[in-house]
């Protein structure tokens, strides 16, 4: 599909998309995207996407037109090089609306996606987290991205008023971990000892868990 001028441009000026990769620093909040050109009153169809929540990615939308947008996902912390995880919510969408996401910037030549894998998707009233047909889903190199590696995904919404929402793989939060944890924690077991070793760049506690054989005591590390 034809790009905008205005993209070449920026791409021209920039030196390259990795620059402007790394300058994603935020998640976008409830951005509603509009087609390249429209300038009248938001409507239905107009997809709002949201990332700022837990294990959410997603740092940029351009809407290439009405049905496809290219998607840029942001770098992991203190190592821009390294951009695979997305997760990110849209709403805001019409009944039987067609349209193709590309996952456009990253930074793996090889990919499970490349194999049948495909991302997962949930909505409000269907929470359970289900895998796109494969068939909808392809990984392939683009000229139209200095021929990075892009995995694009056809999708059709049939429900107004859900909220969608897609991810990489199946996500599992660090809240759910450390719930899990303090699970494992309040029943006292003999063969498990959970300690904190240290704290990461956002001040989220790191566990060091040592398990040994039933009945054994766990090692000490004092």
């Amino acid at each position: 599909m034809e790009r905008k001028m205005e993209e070449n441009v920026r791409d021209v000026d920039t030196g390259s998309e990795a620059g402007r990769e790394e300058a994603l620093v935020g998640n976008v909040n409830k951005l509603m995207v509009t087609p390249p050109g429209y300038t009248g009153v938001s409507r239905k169809s107009h997809l709002v996407f949201d990332a700022c929540f837990e294990s959410g990615n997603l740092g940029r939308v351009d809407c290439i037109s009405e049905f496809e947008f290219d998607l840029f996902i942001r770098p992991d912390t203190c190592n821009p090089r390294f951009r695979v995880w997305f997760n990110f919510t849209v709403e805001n969408v019409q009944e039987t609306q067609r349209v193709i996401f590309n996952i456009v910037n990253f930074s793996k030549t090889k990919s499970l996606y490349r194999d049948g894998m495909s991302p997962v998707v949930k909505s409000t009233s269907r929470p359970k987290w289900q895998r796109l047909p494969a068939k909808n889903v392809y990984y392939y190199r683009c000229p139209d991205h200095r021929r990075n590696y892009v995995m694009s995904f056809a999708f059709c919404f049939d429900r107004e008023d859900d909220v969608y929402q897609f991810a990489y793989c199946y996500p599992y939060t660090y809240t759910r971990l450390q719930h899990y944890l303090d699970s494992l924690e309040r029943r006292n077991l003999d063969y498990l000892q959970r300690e904190q070793l240290g704290l990461s760049v956002q001040q989220r506690r790191l566990d060091l868990l040592t398990i040994t054989s039933p009945g054994e005591c766990p090692l000490s590390t004092n």
